[in-house]
């Protein structure tokens, strides 16, 4: 009896899970669409938000100064202002403040990310007494606010009469960067020692391995460190603030302020939207090229210890 009732019941079973997995596919299929579209949603949002403030500064770069003061003001410019970015080149050194800026972020993505690779492999792949001990001293670094050392560092460049020039921007970069270092650091450990005990083994030196083998396969952490110290350089404000009181010696980020308080009697705020979108243009296209890599480089680093 028993044996009799084993088929039906095998067929039965097996019809209750083909039906089973028959509902859950249709289910998939049906809330698939509906899944991405609240997916969609939710990026078109977010786009939407990330991106207002930026519209915004364009809309306002395109008014005069009257309909600031407009009540309500208008959602946009009745009449575009193109002169407004013409305005903002001829009032104000700005070809000085590209260059400038230009000079010191250069420096910094050239001499940051280079000594800070070379301070990281040393931490990395090799071995040498209390490497970790130095390790934790170059990280502790980063615990110290910038503002604590601004006044000694004043006064030192003040003593060896380096104020009001680049030098205390850029001769800094000689030390790396504590933060690089770590990212670097991290990314190097994930790579295979195997790979410099075989190079090793055919006689190359230390450097060699550094160049030929860890740099090369740590093209995306190079790129991250890159674009962090691009965007961190060509925005710094309070650094140059300080060292800096010649305007055709300014930054472009301390040129936005100028248009503020450096020329009229009241702020010009469409003229300070026009240099704001000049001085935000470098960074969405150095974002927009390196962007690849820069992703892949965030999502690779810092998984091992």
């Amino acid at each position: 009896m028993s044996r009799a009732l084993t088929g039906p019941t095998k067929t039965a079973r097996a019809a209750a899970v083909e039906s089973s997995a028959t509902i859950r596919t249709v289910r998939a299929r049906l809330l698939r669409p509906a899944g991405r579209a609240v997916v969609y949603l939710l990026l078109i949002g977010g786009s939407a938000a990330y991106g207002f403030p930026f519209a915004w500064m364009i809309r306002s770069s395109l008014m005069s100064i009257d309909q600031f003061y407009d009540d309500p003001p208008p959602l946009f410019p009745t009449e575009p202002r193109w002169e407004n970015y013409a305005e903002v080149w001829n009032t104000g050194p700005v070809l000085a403040w590209i260059i400038n800026s230009s000079i010191v972020t250069f420096l910094g993505v050239v001499v940051l990310t280079f000594v800070s690779a070379l301070v990281a492999f040393g931490f990395a792949r090799t071995y040498y007494p209390l490497r970790d001990v130095l390790f934790i001293l170059v990280i502790s670094t980063m615990m110290l606010p910038g503002h604590v050392t601004i006044i000694p560092k004043v006064i030192i460049f003040r003593d060896v009469g380096w104020l009001d020039t680049l030098l205390p921007l850029t001769v800094p970069m000689i030390g790396g960067s504590a933060f690089f270092i770590f990212i670097l650091r991290q990314f190097f450990r994930t790579i295979p020692r195997e790979l410099d005990d075989a190079a090793e083994i055919d006689g190359a030196s230390r450097l060699r391995v550094m160049f030929t083998i860890i740099f090369p396969l740590s093209k995306p952490a190079l790129a991250t460190v890159a674009v962090f110290s691009f965007i961190t350089n060509w925005n710094d404000f309070f650094e140059p603030f300080i060292y800096l009181n010649t305007p055709e010696r300014m930054t472009l980020a301390v040129g936005v302020r100028f248009f503020q308080a450096g020329l009229y009697d009241q702020p010009q705020l469409h003229l300070q939207m026009g240099i704001s979108i000049i001085a935000v243009t470098p960074i969405l296209v150095a974002f927009f090229f390196a962007q690849k890599q820069f992703i892949r480089g965030i999502a690779l680093t810092g998984m091992k210890g």
